[in-house]
């Protein structure tokens, strides 16, 4: 089993930015972010391979946000630039033990409680 906590959600102005931790009990193969806004499905945003060298984006936020990780903490960051109306939504950290399909949400065994970022006109 795998403990997530995420933090640093929270309301910021459209153009600004945030950077979300997500802090693991261990050390996983994969790491990703996941969001899911109000009536809408949970989405792919960002994960992150084992060595940290490969990064997967959903398109949406390619060029925006950059994810990253510390293995010495096992803890992944998203840092959030240039926030959009649109990026509003609850943002999930994930986790899995294997390779695979990273923008895949089957393929993540772990799920933290999620945390709220709202952006605002």
């Amino acid at each position: 089993q795998v403990q997530l906590v995420e933090s640093g959600g929270g309301l910021v102005q459209a153009g600004g930015s945030l950077r979300l931790s997500c802090a693991a009990s261990r050390r996983t193969i994969r790491l990703g972010w996941f969001r899911q806004a109000p009536g809408k499905e949970r989405e792919f945003v960002a994960a992150v391979s084992w060595s940290g060298y490969s990064t997967y984006y959903a398109d949406s936020v390619k060029g925006r946000f950059t994810i990253s990780r510390d293995n010495a903490k096992n803890t992944v960051y998203l840092q959030m630039n240039s926030l959009k109306l649109e990026d509003t939504a609850v943002y999930y950290c994930a986790a899995g033990d294997y390779t695979g399909n990273y923008y895949s949400i089957n393929e993540y065994d772990y799920w933290g409680q999620g945390t709220q970022v709202t952006v605002s006109s």
